[in-house]
């Protein structure tokens, strides 16, 4: 951590964190002054019921007087820009003052795509972003007064608290990134109930991005004394409890951490953020193979940090508390300990360690050297032409 460099922080998400706490989703958009309320999230969710569960919280909510007008539930896997614009043409159709995100980073990521077209009064969320990355800051961007609740089913991507979204260009066949303020909900539900029936390799890959986000900010040049507050228990709060979850998938208890370490984890990698050498490769396999991006980080993420030991040097005490290993020794031997650690807690959980079943082979490593190159992440820390290749080959 670095004591000496300029920082800003800033958690602007309000969070409402216990098991069952939807039940307070019409009170709370009441309380910010909407009527009418948009409910997205996926087909995956409708007919896992979780859609229900949260249409009835609005139905029995009789003397509210925020009404849900209607549900969208096409949200794409990747939140493609064609799925925003259709969810963005639904919300003016229903004439809605207000979002609420019920699923996992692709709809909670849509959701932030539609409050920025219907603020910016777009129709097509392409024309408002840049190719690679746009970045807005404050005080030229403002709030949109559209009142917005995120709802996490995962505990992975914690974009229920990030003011950044990452929608899937199908023109471009590019991941555009957009980072501006008041981009996150105004409010987060983290209820562990609506995540007790995902299955084991969804909950290993999400719980798997989550660990990345947190290892990520601990090892950037940029980390600080806030960050690292929130990272050091997330990673920690993950290494405890993911096996938990893989092994009794209705460990409310367990399940209530991980959300909890979820949303910790993705604010202290945006606090950080900064050099990100793991999600510059996810980012570049999950476009090219339509690789889910807890999957990515998944397999990724001791892979990466193997071939790319020069620019984890120094920092192996830190990640090694971060995992709860011994401390002691030779810093890089401490980082080997890391990456061990890692692979065993790979296959502890059954998370996905390679992209073979995506057809990612060796005979595209050119168009994947192309694409890591390419990724916006790469301007903060260009990966060596030796390590890629490394990296290439350990996931191919």
């Amino acid at each position: 951590m670095s004591s000496s460099h300029y920082y800003q922080y800033t958690m602007r998400t309000a969070l409402h964190c216990a098991a069952g706490s939807i039940i307070r989703l019409p009170a709370l958009f009441d309380g910010m002054g909407a009527k009418r309320v948009v409910l997205y999230s996926d087909t995956g969710l409708r007919q896992a019921g979780i859609v229900d569960k949260v249409i009835s919280v609005f139905a029995n909510g009789a003397s509210n007087k925020a009404k849900l007008v209607g549900v969208y539930t096409e949200i794409s896997q990747d939140a493609g820009c064609e799925s925003v614009n259709e969810a963005t043409a639904f919300a003016r159709s229903v004439g809605a003052d207000a979002i609420l995100a019920v699923g996992g980073g692709s709809v909670l990521d849509a959701s932030k795509g539609v409050k920025y077209s219907l603020q910016h009064g777009a129709s097509d969320i392409t024309e408002l972003l840049q190719s690679g990355i746009k970045l807005e800051s404050w005080p030229k961007a403002q709030h949109s007064a559209i009142p917005h609740i995120g709802v996490p089913t995962t505990a992975g991507t914690g974009a229920e608290v990030s003011p950044v979204a990452v929608f899937y260009n199908e023109s471009l066949g590019i991941k555009t990134n957009l980072v501006a303020p008041f981009l996150e909900p105004d409010m987060a539900v983290l209820d562990a109930n609506l995540t007790l029936g995902l299955p084991p390799s969804l909950t290993a890959a999400t719980g798997m991005d989550a660990l990345t986000h947190a290892l990520e900010a601990i090892a950037s040049p940029t980390s600080n004394a806030l960050t690292d507050a929130h990272a050091f228990h997330a990673a920690q709060l993950i290494v405890e409890n993911l096996p938990k979850v893989i092994e009794r998938g209705d460990d409310v208890i367990a399940r209530s951490n991980m959300l909890q370490a979820s949303s910790m984890a993705i604010d202290a990698f945006g606090g950080s953020l900064n050099a990100i050498p793991v999600h510059n490769c996810a980012h570049a396999f999950g476009s090219m193979f339509h690789i889910p991006h807890g999957d990515a980080n998944a397999a990724l993420l001791p892979v990466v940090m193997e071939a790319c030991q020069d620019f984890y040097r120094g920092k192996g005490r830190r990640l090694a508390k971060a995992l709860n290993l011994p401390q002691e020794g030779d810093d890089l031997e401490l980082v080997h300990n890391c990456i061990g650690f890692l692979k065993d807690f790979q296959r502890n959980i059954g998370c996905t360690t390679e992209f073979s079943r995506w057809n990612a082979t060796q005979d595209k490593k050119g168009e994947i050297v192309v694409a890591i190159a390419s990724d916006p992440a790469a301007m903060f820390y260009p990966i060596p032409a030796d390590a890629v290749s490394k990296i290439i080959q350990a996931v191919s």
